[in-house]
């Protein structure tokens, strides 16, 4: 059966008809522009070229099936996964109408092999502007509509479809149009709303950060006596509300976890991953997911930051997760409202400086000039409280200097930072009537610091304060054929034979193994946790930035990360013992006057579970009986004192 050919050129040439039940519309698609002849050289020169017997060029009229198989294809595009980009046929159907379109979109100098470039603009003339870059399947499309319009002036008046088959046009293009418009607004949308947020960061940074500035100096003038900020949570000092209110708001999911123990879960997953079996680990860890909540009860909170460092080792993703989480940081008034918060319900940092302020008068007797070598100076609130004392000290304040050793360029802070606590311990000590002070910052690794750094005077008294900062000290499985770092900066410092060495340390071993080193996090958190659940709301936002970003992000390290990438090495306090003496310093007598002020304070304005007891010549710190950690003094070996 023939019939006519309805071409531009109305040559009335008898055609085969195409019977539409036996070809689908993709096939009769491609079939139909398969037939054109190459008019130049192809864009596509991967493609074969089929040879065509015809010689005059034919311009074929995209009908409904061609429109509803481009929209086909804008909705593919609109979902942002163009599957059939790189099909051969595809291509084969794109080529013409890249052809027709090159001439206005490609320079005479232009590779043929670049990928064709265009952009939708919205209307002419229009106010917003903005040009929107189109993927190949919607430059497709751009090119079949131009097409079309072109074939349609060039149709005979007398052509042979039905009025049906123009509406189907019609709508088919309006629909196009519409979804067009609509990806257009949608990305212009999220593009406002891009621009306004920065703008309204923009707007936020600076009063926060002077706000965050003025909380410092209010801490550091008046060394935790007033609170930072008014409304913030108040945190009772028996803090037994606080207890009661979480056991009774947890009872509920704390009934359902008792069923499974997530702590043998998290143990039996640490020892998948360290066999290295990762399908049982995964296995594990969709359970341990399950019982694990950021809201919940101490040990659900726990499992919840753990399985964060689980799933990254067992991914692989560790060391490159962690370098992504030390770009990210609370803002200043977040951290200091945690840290605050942290001071208030437990006890731990508050017994340090008692410690420490106790020790450093005690060694001033007489003296008139006061140097302090600190080592990891982090934020100075530390020193508050000491230069409050020293300013009132009998017989006139004493000259104090201050020597900050930092490393260069570390992870958690800017080295400028150094500079600013410098500068606000210059402030504090002016306020309180210390007319001598003096401020100096070291950038260097630690191992390479010597006493001919320091510029010491005979008659100034020398402190050397670590108040848990070696833990972050290499030592020797690391450095096989070299000087642990860790005794190297022992020795340094007993070389400068300081009248006191004072320690601190958080009592967890390091292990030698993934699963040891997992097995003693767990001892050292679980009471951890335990002790903020039970001073602190669980509806705490302060407390949620402590648990999973101040805490969290040394969890992530300690699970996910080995080698160099390895952040903390804790040792317990025995360990430091044997390794100070091996130095050569000698431990000083812990004395009863210091240990009955930390006593006092703890019993006066913390939980009843909080332990303060000695061992030896350590101050021990802990929660229900586990000592968490630990306080003492050295001088050198060869030392009158």
């Amino acid at each position: 059966m023939l019939t006519k050919c309805y071409c531009a050129t109305n040559c009335q040439a008898p055609l085969p008809l195409i019977t539409m039940q036996a070809t689908t519309p993709e096939e009769f698609f491609v079939k139909d522009l398969m037939e054109q002849p190459p008019a130049s050289p192809p864009v596509f020169p991967d493609l074969p070229q089929k040879p065509n017997g015809s010689s005059e060029r034919q311009h074929h009229v995209p009908n409904a099936m061609t429109l509803h198989y481009i929209s086909r294809m804008l909705m593919e595009d609109d979902d942002g996964d163009n599957k059939l980009t790189d099909h051969p046929m595809l291509l084969q159907v794109q080529q013409p109408f890249v052809q027709i379109l090159r001439p206005l979109s490609f320079d005479a100098n232009t590779d043929n092999r670049e990928e064709p470039k265009d952009f939708l603009h919205e209307g002419h003339g229009g106010e917003s502007g903005v040009s929107l870059p189109l993927s190949n399947g919607t430059y497709v499309v751009g090119a079949s509509l131009e097409c079309m319009e072109e074939a349609n002036m060039s149709l005979p008046k007398d052509n042979n479809f039905t009025k049906y088959e123009q509406v189907n046009q019609i709508r088919e293009s309006n629909v196009i149009g519409s979804r067009i418009k609509k990806r257009y607004n949608r990305d212009h949308l999220l593009e406002e709303e891009v621009r306004s947020t920065s703008k309204a960061m923009m707007m936020i940074k600076e009063p926060e950060e002077k706000c965050g500035n003025e909380m410092l100096d209010e801490m550091m003038l008046h060394a935790y006596e007033t609170c930072i900020v008014k409304g913030m949570e108040r945190v009772t000092m028996d803090n037994s509300g606080a207890d009661k209110r979480n056991k009774k708001s947890g009872r509920i999911k704390s009934a359902r976890s008792n069923m499974v123990d997530i702590g043998m879960l998290l143990i039996s997953c640490a020892q998948a991953v360290g066999q290295g079996d990762h399908m049982r680990a995964r296995e594990l860890l969709k359970q341990i997911k399950q019982h694990a909540s950021a809201t919940g009860d101490s040990t659900q909170r726990l499992a919840h930051c753990f399985t964060k460092g689980l799933e990254a080792r067992i991914g692989g993703k560790g060391s490159q997760i962690w370098q992504l989480l030390m770009l990210e940081h609370p803002s200043v008034v977040e951290f200091l409202k945690a840290y605050n918060l942290y001071t208030k319900a437990c006890c731990f940092l508050n017994v340090t400086f008692i410690f420490s302020t106790i020790t450093i008068m005690q060694a001033m007797g007489g003296k008139s000039r006061l140097h302090i070598l600190d080592y990891g100076m982090r934020y100075g609130f530390q020193w508050a409280g000491l230069l409050r004392l020293l300013a009132i000290k009998e017989g006139g304040p004493p000259e104090v200097k201050f020597t900050a050793i930092s490393r260069p360029k570390p992870a958690d802070y800017p080295c400028e930072h150094i500079e600013k606590i410098g500068c606000r311990l210059m402030k504090c000590a002016h306020e309180l009537g210390l007319p001598l002070f003096k401020f100096h910052a070291i950038m260097r690794n630690w191992e390479d610091i010597s006493i001919t750094d320091l510029h010491t005077d005979d008659d100034e008294v020398l402190v050397v304060s670590d108040l848990f900062s070696f833990s972050s000290l290499m030592e020797e499985s690391i450095f096989f054929d070299a000087p642990s770092p860790r005794d190297t900066v022992l020795n340094n410092i007993k070389k400068m034979r300081p009248d006191v060495f004072i320690q601190s340390i958080f009592n967890r071993s390091y292990g030698s193994s993934f699963l040891s080193r997992f097995r003693e996090m767990l001892s050292f958190y679980m009471p951890l946790f335990d002790m903020l659940d039970a001073t602190i709301p669980r509806e705490s936002k302060s407390r949620s930035v402590l648990e999973h970003v101040l805490l969290g992000h040394y969890f992530f390290n300690d699970i996910s990360c080995e080698g160099m990438d390895l952040v903390e090495r804790p040792e317990k306090y025995r360990q430091w013992q044997t390794r100070n003496q091996r130095a050569g310093l000698r431990q000083l007598p812990l004395k009863s006057s210091i240990v009955k002020a930390v006593e006092d304070e703890v019993t006066k304005h913390y939980h009843k579970d909080f332990m303060i007891c000695q061992d030896g010549q350590w101050l021990l710190q802990g929660w229900k009986g586990l000592v968490l950690s630990a306080h003492t003094t050295w001088v050198a070996e060869d030392a009158s004192s």
